[in-house]
């Protein structure tokens, strides 16, 4: 008969076909049936914090829940940073974890439940009686909510004998957010009228209007009105057209187009929190310029926002552009009036910066020219995330995240690697990170190698240094050794795992990019590029980020 474990196993497969983990005690039985008996694909990563960052990379990257799995105690507590990052950035997933015996902790057992609170994350206990349905009620939640969600199997309950497994139900999703009440739909009205009048109207999309499928019904809205386009750093690509799209806001942004946004005279941002970074702390919008707000959350997020309403970004922007249709007028030509790729243009660089290393910029714009444009990008965090986000273009926002920077984390670069490479089968997945995040998460190169094969480059942004730090608390004249790394040999790392490790010191070394891509993806290993580039040159953000602190 079929075990309690295998009661969450069958269930969860019914709904997710991915699960990534470490095996260890508590897991054991769970794993062994979603082996033997289901159709989902076991990953296994070597740290417990990478199966959390896999499944939540696969949900950024596909859009469909995935899973993660580790033992109880110190495999659970290694999930809790990866947890945390997920809550923050609003990804559902479940970890199943196993967890300590009904009959009371053991000396290795830690409050599993009171952990997982604390960083924002529910968790459900399976009984021998209930198995499938608090599976089912784990995914239900996880998906209503946008959040991870800890399925705990408590130790001594694992492998008891539960019968039949009976069939789930399908867990429920509510609908979209439609506006509701005269309130609302008012100012809905407001923002078309505001819209309908606009010399100079701009719209800002993020990583919701991409949750809500918005893209559609913002381009329509976006040639309706004239308005020029942007976007935050999780939704780059979310407007079909790129003609008259500025590109990321913020720190991030081209100067050229920061000073574009700041002359419009009316603003509507539909799923973006604006966050200090969006926002240029501040300093995104001009003091003249009309801000509107769409989105779920329950109020307004930023002090600039004149006028908000709550509700699903497809769905408001749909009835804006029904009531544009239903009136009389022309458009703006303020897109007609200016050069969007000139002001979209970053600095080009330098091919060596002035202390003989490579520059970032150049090296970021050379590799924006040279990889495959089937490209999934995923980046870890620290000082080098401005160059990926600057320099290479990407389609859609499910083919840009950032796994770590909603909880301002390093280390959880190759572990994406895992999960995105899983969640799109034909693409390229191109991780960008540092030496720090690098080798704080080094236990899972080895799986990323593994997972990416052939369809996976490693761009790692090597100035032997944690690079945030030294360009904050370093110019305010704090000690600056523990913020050096000494230099470190990541393509023998690479090498050590199967990977093809290239020591990149100038541009023209980056031509083993062009050849590699050229190679049958079945055949080519994966390609780590350990990038010898120069500390000296600060990334745009981070200059921001120095200013406000200074």
């Amino acid at each position: 008969m079929p075990s309690v474990s295998a009661h969450v196993a069958l269930t969860l497969a019914q709904h997710i076909d991915a699960v990534f983990g470490v095996m260890g005690n508590g897991n054991a039985y769970f794993l062994d049936a979603i082996e033997t008996q289901t159709d989902a694909v076991f990953t296994a990563v070597r740290h417990e914090q990478g199966a959390v960052v896999a499944a939540d990379a696969h949900f950024r990257a596909s859009g469909r829940i995935a899973a993660g799995t580790s033992t109880y105690g110190a495999g659970f507590t290694n999930t809790l940073t990866a947890l945390a990052e997920a809550v923050q950035a609003h990804v559902p997933l479940v970890l199943v974890v196993g967890d300590e015996p009904t009959s009371g902790p053991r000396p290795w057992d830690v409050d599993q439940i009171a952990l997982a609170s604390a960083v924002g994350a529910r968790t459900y206990t399976v009984g021998r009686a209930d198995a499938a349905a608090t599976t089912v009620i784990a995914i239900e939640h996880a998906l209503t909510y946008r959040v991870p969600v800890v399925l705990a199997i408590p130790y001594d309950v694992a492998s008891l004998e539960a019968g039949p497994v009976a069939e789930a139900p399908a867990p429920r999703i509510p609908a979209p957010l439609a506006p509701r009440g005269d309130f609302a739909e008012g100012m809905l009205d407001e923002i078309a009228d505001a819209l309908g009048a606009a010399e100079r109207p701009f719209l800002l999309a993020g990583r919701g209007a991409w949750l809500a499928s918005a893209g559609a019904a913002l381009g329509e809205l976006a040639e309706l009105t004239g308005a020029l386009t942007a976007s935050s750093a999780l939704g780059r690509g979310v407007f079909p057209a790129s003609e008259f799209d500025l590109g990321v806001t913020g720190g991030f942004g081209a100067d050229g187009a920061m000073e574009l946004v700041r002359t419009a005279d009316v603003a509507v941002v539909f799923g973006a929190s604006l966050n200090q970074f969006t926002m240029r702390f501040g300093e995104l919008f001009a003091p003249g310029t009309r801000v509107f707000q769409v989105d779920i959350a329950p109020a307004a997020t930023h002090p600039h926002v004149g006028g908000f309403v709550r509700a699903d970004a497809r769905v408001a922007a749909e009835g804006i552009v029904t009531r544009l249709r239903s009136r009389s007028g022309d458009s703006s030509a303020w897109r007609e009036t200016v050069d969007v790729v000139a002001a979209r243009a970053y600095a080009p660089g330098d091919d060596l910066a002035p202390d003989g290393r490579l520059d970032p910029r150049s090296a970021a714009r050379r590799l924006g020219e040279l990889l495959p444009d089937d490209r999934v990008v995923v980046s870890d965090g620290g000082h080098f995330i401005g160059w990926a986000n600057m320099y290479w273009p990407v389609a859609a926002p499910d083919r840009m995240m950032m796994v770590g920077t909603a909880f301002q984390s390093i280390g959880q670069g190759w572990p994406s690697v895992v999960g995105a490479a899983l969640a799109r089968r034909e693409s390229t997945v191109v991780l960008t990170s540092g030496d720090g995040g690098g080798l704080m998460a080094i236990a899972d190169l080895e799986s990323a190698v593994r997972a990416a094969a052939g369809r996976g480059i490693a761009v790692i942004w090597n100035d032997a240094a944690y690079g945030a730090e030294v360009n904050l608390y370093g110019l305010k004249g704090l000690a600056e050794a523990p913020m050096r790394i000494p230099e470190v040999d990541f393509a023998a790392f690479g090498a050590a795992v199967g990977a093809e490790g290239v020591v990149v010191r100038t541009l023209a070394d980056l031509d083993r990019v062009a050849t590699w891509a050229k190679e049958d993806a079945a055949s080519r290993r994966f390609l780590l590029l350990d990038l010898r580039i120069s500390g000296d040159v600060i990334a745009p953000y981070q200059q921001e980020i120095i200013r406000v602190n200074s």
